[in-house]
């Protein structure tokens, strides 16, 4: 097949990115809308490109250093651009793509003005728009003159912003080429931007237009503030009339010129009303064929709207798929499992298929929906209570839903449970301080987990996945055990009990965090502890010790360290030790509710750094002595509290109440941690099943790699388990989408509008500038602010703050070694905020953009009793 230099846009539609661009395709897509109006012009293709690219083979060098230059070395990335571009600016267009691009021009009319377009294949994407990174030239008159921006906007592919953005987007700079658009240029009245979407809020069913007079570079570009129209079911609800000083208009010899707009058009607005709404009519209409919510660019000439570029809202969360056109609101379920980052297709659907209640997906996480509880005055009052005491932030993003009192239909209040003759749903009886209570429930849990263990070693193929579907019934027996949920509650209602009396009677803030000091049975403390314990055993081992140093995560994931221990002296013990430690903890993680999330037992390195920073920082015996430093801590503050009840108005009552309270919580909250142990327990066991099933797959050439199982769901793996088939392409995709939901924040809470909310503190009582969260763990404490997004880079001295965006159990080995936690999630009886209470840390959690606004290195201080973190430098 011939090369093609040149297509109108007539010949082309998001078919044809790889020929013309996301650009090209787009607006050769928009030409043939009805309605729609593009301005005439041709694409000069991709081949041409690449014939460019040959003709220049000192490009090879500079490319190949490009691929390797890290995109955080901005002097770099800016040398190596600047050669690239310049090569290929000095490389002559050939005739015959000269030709060919001429005689397109001609067929626009002699002397025509042009716009010259950069249209890269990589953009205008669903996942990376790559808005604003290659460039436009506006008003282009002559061939001579269009021949050079053409070369100017193939050389554009490598300006600093682009080569950077699709470095961070794993973009390869060879897979790339560039097309350009070329179309005969508007001369408009008013020009700007329209979102089919608020951009801010998400709010599927709001629009957004910002206008300006003149030529819409003026806004892109930030010369002129723009007018703001929003608009909702054909109406503008809210418009914001700046004043417009200057304008960008087309020059009579080419290019563009600014110039000054009379005193009395200043204020007048650069659309009316009526054209706002137009223009959002024929945006819906686009939005509507591509499918999703669309940034676009127009023009208002005297005889209508012109349409110069389209491309998907990529920064939007999407929205869950309800299958009703019903309002809806979601609430995340990654905020209440310390675990916001995306989760891969096999993750999301097992626990899925483990939930207590239906789930939804959205961009790689999960959501309840709870506009039902919503509903219905009991139960939502019901529902902002258990939600306001664990995360205020969520609770306010739901009030903000229920102020708009046309979002959430009010529903009558259903009859009471138990008030049929039966007696069924009669409250339980009281639950006695008993630790044998506990005990049973952590026997049975174990007894479960080993019959799971024991059954699946037989279980293979169809037969397995038939298996789990039974294992997942008992899995949600045990985490619905009435008795389980009774002890959880009775811990919880506890330390509410505590905090709430002991404030109304003593004017104490938070007094149960020091009273839960070193409860007994917490799982993830001991676990903290338990690594104490076993750089203990490694610290007297000096070769050990020096081994253990160079070991990186990176080079020994499947654990073959462990293997080259017992060569060393004493690497015998320092092996079983972690061992050990492995057979009792090792499966958990960090996202450990992700069973596709490597496992520690998978890569035990990751613990490395971690039991080094304990060799270094304690003393031995350190995990005993912190342990009985908390409980002796608990047992002075409750003497003191009960003497000092003793001396109140009906002392005696009020004393025996708290002590029954005290016992209570200490009996009870330390199983607070187990079930989350038992889930991840018997994840590591479905998983280890559902490898050796990917494995067989993969070397049945099924699939290209074990792990390309985890782009499936579990119906999909069983499927293919069945068929012995999977489509690559499938997996190829969602591969591709999993890399872009990195990129989005989700919501604590999202409207099927696709309003997403964050919620806000309602409070004045922190000093200015201090960041405000929710007080979990009380004390205050000053140190250097440690900025840790991933665990294995943990570098933790004796004082330092663990800032961080989450944490789930698997970071409590940290906890042992720092003076103070704050987290960007995180709610009074999340995992970080109960472990850093029982080791007796300040601790604020709930702190929105902490790891930004906080700098590693910075000194900070921690009010974990009032909720604030304050910057000292």
């Amino acid at each position: 097949m011939s090369e093609r230099y040149v297509l109108d846009l007539g010949e082309v539609d998001e078919t044809r990115t790889a020929v013309v661009g996301g650009k090209g395709a787009h607006l050769g897509a928009l030409a043939r809308l009805d309605g729609v109006r593009v301005p005439d012009g041709f694409c000069v293709t991709t081949d041409a490109f690449r014939r460019i690219m040959a003709e220049a083979p000192s490009i090879d060098e500079p490319l190949d250093r490009l691929s390797r230059v890290d995109p955080d070395d901005r002097e770099a990335v800016r040398t190596l651009s600047a050669e690239i571009r310049r090569i290929l600016e000095g490389v002559a267009v050939p005739d015959d793509v000269a030709s060919a691009i001429t005689r397109a021009l001609a067929g626009l009319g002699e002397g025509t003005a042009c716009a010259v377009r950069s249209s890269a294949t990589a953009e205008d994407l669903p996942t990376a728009s790559f808005a604003g990174q290659q460039d436009t030239y506006l008003n282009v008159v002559g061939p001579t003159a269009v021949l050079r921006h053409v070369s100017r906007c193939w050389a554009s592919l490598f300006t600093e912003r682009a080569v950077t953005y699709r470095r961070r987007n794993g973009i390869d700079h060879r897979a790339v080429h560039m097309a350009v658009v070329v179309q005969r240029m508007v001369v408009p009245r008013s020009s700007g931007v329209l979102f089919t979407a608020d951009p801010v809020t998400g709010n599927r069913k709001v629009a957004t237009v910002d206008a300006g007079f003149g030529l819409g570079e003026a806004l892109v570009s930030g010369l002129v503030n723009p007018d703001v129209f929003t608009v909702r079911e054909d109406e503008v609800v809210a418009r914001t009339i700046a004043v417009k000083r200057r304008a960008l208009h087309a020059s009579p010899g080419g290019g563009t010129r600014e110039v000054a707009i009379d005193a009395g058009r200043r204020e007048q607005p650069a659309l009316t009303d009526e054209e706002a709404v137009r223009l959002v009519r024929l945006g819906r209409r686009i939005e509507a064929h591509f499918g999703r919510p669309q940034d676009i660019e127009w023009c208002l000439a005297d005889d209508g709207f012109r349409i110069v570029q389209s491309r998907p809202i990529t920064t939007l969360f999407p929205v869950p798929e309800a299958g009703d056109e019903e309002n809806h609101v979601y609430v995340s379920v990654g905020h209440g499992q310390m675990m916001t980052d995306p989760m891969k297709p096999l993750g999301l659907s097992m626990w899925r298929l483990t939930a207590m209640v239906p789930m939804h997906e959205a961009g790689g996480r999960l959501f309840v929906d709870v506009t039902r509880r919503l509903a219905a005055p009991a139960s939502r009052a019901a529902l902002l209570d258990v939600i306001g005491r664990g995360d205020p932030l969520t609770r306010d993003a739901l009030e903000t839903v229920l102020d708009r009192a046309d979002f959430v239909a009010p529903l009558p209040d259903e009859a009471p449970a138990g008030s049929s003759l039966s007696g069924a749903g009669e409250p339980p009886a009281p639950l006695e301080n008993d630790p044998a209570v506990v005990t049973e429930l952590v026997r049975r849990s174990r007894e479960s987990i080993a019959a799971l263990e024991g059954d699946i070693r037989t279980k293979t193929g169809p037969a397995l996945f038939d298996f789990l579907l039974e294992a997942f019934e008992e899995h949600k027996r045990v985490l619905t055990d009435p008795l389980s949920m009774r002890v959880i509650m009775a811990g919880m209602e506890a330390t509410w009990w505590l905090n709430d009396k002991l404030r109304e009677w003593l004017g104490e803030k938070s007094a149960a965090d020091t009273l839960t000091l070193s409860a007994p049975g917490n799982v993830t403390s001991e676990m903290g502890l338990a690594l104490l314990d076993v750089a203990d055993v490694i610290r007297p081992r000096p070769e050990v010790v020096a081994f253990l140093r160079g070991v990186k995560a990176q080079d020994a994931e499947d654990g073959d360290f462990l293997d080259e221990l017992p060569k060393l002296p004493g690497g015998t013990e320092a092996r079983d030790a972690i061992v050990a430690y492995l057979d009792r903890y090792g499966m958990r993680c960090v996202g450990e509710i992700d069973i596709t999330r490597p496992r520690w037992r998978e890569r035990p390195a990751t613990l490395v750094p971690v039991i080094l920073d304990s060799v270094g920082n304690f003393e031995p015996g350190a995990a005993g002595r912190r342990f009985e430093e908390g409980r002796r801590k608990a047992e002075e503050k409750e003497r003191d509290v009960l003497s000092r009840l003793r001396a109140l108005p009906d002392g005696d009552r009020k004393a025996a109440e708290t002590k029954r309270m005290i016992d209570r919580v200490r009996t009870f909250i330390g199983y607070r941690e187990y079930p989350k142990y038992d889930i991840i327990s018997r994840y590591f066991v479905y998983k280890r099943a559902l490898l050796e099933e990917a494995g067989r797959l993969a070397r049945d050439g099924v699939l290209a790699a074990k792990e390309d199982a985890f782009y499936l769901t579990f119906g999909e793996f069983r499927d293919a388990v069945r068929s012995h088939r999977v489509d690559g392409r499938l997996i190829e995709r969602r591969e591709e989408a999993f890399r872009s939901y990195h990129a989005l924040t989700p919501p604590r809470v999202l409207t099927s509008d696709g309003e997403a909310l964050t919620g806000a503190y309602r409070r004045d009582d922190a000093p200015a500038g201090a960041l405000i969260g929710l007080p979990v763990s009380a004390g205050t404490v000053e140190g250097r602010a440690r900025v840790i997004l991933d665990m294995a880079d943990a570098d933790l001295e004796p004082g330092d703050i663990l800032v961080t965006a989450f944490t789930d159990p698997s970071w409590s080995p940290l906890f042992v070694g720092i003076a103070g936690l704050v987290t960007e999630v995180g709610g009074l009886m999340t995992h970080g905020a109960v472990v850093a209470r029982e080791y007796g840390l300040p601790a604020v959690v709930g702190v929105e953009r902490a790891t930004r606004l906080i700098r590693d290195g910075q000194r900070i201080r921690v009010h974990g009793t009032d909720g604030y973190v304050e910057i000292l430098d």
